[in-house]
């Protein structure tokens, strides 16, 4: 019976811990949602995709360049090309949306925008793996190795910037009084 009790117990306190878990998990969510609609947030956001489209873009036209009087192509040439057929347009209508953007100071909730990100960065990744594993094997595959490790980087630093324990101080409304000391 004291084995029974004890086992209670302890479903008890996981219960709980779990409870406690879910809500901080909501509450932080929350906070984030809320973060999001901070208008120097978004205008940070519009900067960084700026970096992104416009690096990814040039990218691709280099990458493709010695592709234009070659031919035929093998495959992770064509694949190459193929992406960035994909990517290169995609990335430049996203572009100027950003100085849409900027200018109204916000960022679109749009889907079809969010496809197309989604879309233009997926085959730039693409396209620069096929560039790599056209010139060596062992280049392409370093290139994606790294790569995922690089979002890993990125991840990491991003969620300890922005994400720590002062996360939710940040971005609480003001009332026009002075924080408790």
């Amino acid at each position: 019976m004291g084995e029974e009790t004890e086992s209670a117990r302890s479903r008890a306190a996981d219960d709980a811990a779990g409870d406690a878990a879910v809500e901080a998990a909501y509450r932080l969510r929350e906070d984030a949602e809320e973060a999001k609609s901070d208008p120097a947030v978004q205008e940070e956001w519009i900067r960084q995709s700026n970096l992104i489209y416009g690096g990814l873009g040039a990218a691709g036209l280099v990458v493709v360049q010695p592709f234009l009087t070659t031919s035929p192509l093998d495959l992770t040439a064509t694949i190459c090309v193929v992406a960035f057929a994909v990517a290169i347009p995609l990335l430049a209508a996203l572009l100027v949306l950003n100085r849409q953007e900027a200018f109204r100071r916000q960022v679109t909730r749009s889907r079809l925008v969010s496809v197309a990100k989604t879309l233009a960065e997926g085959a730039s990744f693409v396209g620069l793996t096929a560039a790599f594993w056209h010139i060596s094997l062992i280049a392409g595959i370093t290139f994606l190795l790294t790569a995922f490790f690089a979002v890993g980087v990125h991840s990491a630093g991003y969620t300890k910037l922005e994400y720590d324990g002062s996360f939710r101080a940040r971005f609480r409304r003001t009332t026009g009084k002075p924080p408790a000391a």
